[in-house]
């Protein structure tokens, strides 16, 4: 049953994990309130006001992150705010424009909005496993670690999320009114899409299938149920004793494994899967050569990751937010 009559606000409304955030909500009966740069964009594409109950339940807004106090009218009458409006991109021409801007002003914006209107109980942010490491180590990452190790000029994707998350803890201890902030943290997010678009995450598994990855690299990956994401920011928003930060991830996969499930499940031989073994030193000493001719991005991502392994404790979200992920093999299967 739902906690409140208002209605949610969901930032960047039509993003990947945005939008199973809106179905989740509309199917457990709450008032949703979307926003989107282009609301008409979003209505004539069809694939939020046609979900179930959205006829009754939901409202689109235009905000833009960038816009200061694009968001004081979205969050009037709202007990809750999920912002989840990000930019998610490995590859960009200028990464304090396109990352780092967006990311850090559009939450500071979110979070001004939500303090003046003076009713919101509670904001719910998402964050990234990007906030939390940076380089890969030996040890287990959880919430108590941050990513100390990014900038502009390597993995700004990583640094943005890190500036934004914690610009959002800055405004809540600096502006002393006692506004309620929960994060969520998800690793790499994969599954069915309620958009057809795909995060950077669901792309790069995907890229398996085309042929754009030739050879099976020593590279792995944590990763989490999209829909698992979806129930991990409505549990925050809902669970009177949800405070800090929520490491979100499932398990992991490395590309052979990826591969190997994909034949096994008999959806192989549709695909252009990778074949040439390149995990292996040798291979991998090929894959870093390489990389010096990819996009900065795509370089940096490949020298920081690969022959990496991860190793996440999740039993906070487990325990506090009572969180069961999926199946990590299945939902894999279901993204490719």
């Amino acid at each position: 049953m739902p906690i409140t009559d208002a209605p949610i606000l969901v930032t960047g409304a039509t993003g990947y994990v945005a939008a199973e955030i809106v179905r989740q909500l509309l199917d457990a009966g709450y008032r949703v309130r979307g926003t989107t740069r282009n609301v008409a964009k979003a209505e004539a594409e069809g694939h939020l006001t046609g979900l179930p109950g959205a006829v009754e339940r939901l409202e689109l807004m235009e905000a833009d992150l960038l816009e200061p106090g694009a968001f004081d009218e979205a969050v009037m009458g709202c007990d809750y705010v999920m912002h989840v409006a990000s930019p998610y991109v490995i590859d960009v021409e200028d990464p304090q424009r396109d990352l780092v801007d967006p990311a850090v002003k559009g939450t500071r914006s979110v979070l001004a909005s939500a303090a003046a209107v003076g009713t919101v109980k509670r904001v719910v942010l998402t964050s990234s496993f990007a906030a939390i490491s940076g380089v890969p180590k030996d040890g287990v990452w959880t919430e108590e670690d941050w990513n100390e190790t990014s900038s502009l000029g390597r993995s700004p994707y990583a640094y943005s999320k890190t500036l934004a998350e914690r610009a959002a803890w800055e405004f809540v201890e600096a502006t002393g009114i006692g506004l309620d902030l929960v994060v969520i943290n998800p690793t790499g997010v994969i599954g069915p899409s309620v958009v057809p678009r795909l995060n950077q995450s669901a792309a790069l598994l995907v890229s398996l299938t085309t042929g754009e990855m030739p050879g099976i690299i020593d590279l792995s990956f944590p990763l989490v149920d999209v829909r698992d994401v979806a129930i991990a920011h409505i549990r925050a928003m809902e669970s009177p004793g949800a405070s800090g930060r929520y490491l979100c991830s499932a398990e992991s996969r490395n590309v052979r494994q990826i591969v190997e499930l994909a034949r096994s499940a008999g959806i192989g031989d549709k695909y252009k899967l990778p074949r040439l073994s390149l995990d292996n030193p040798a291979g991998s000493a090929l894959v870093r050569f390489v990389a010096n001719f990819q996009p900065k991005g795509t370089r940096a991502f490949l020298k920081r990751s690969l022959g990496a392994t991860w190793r996440l404790d999740t039993s906070k979200i487990r325990r506090d937010l009572g969180i069961v992920f999926r199946d990590l093999d299945q939902t894999i299967v279901e993204a490719l």
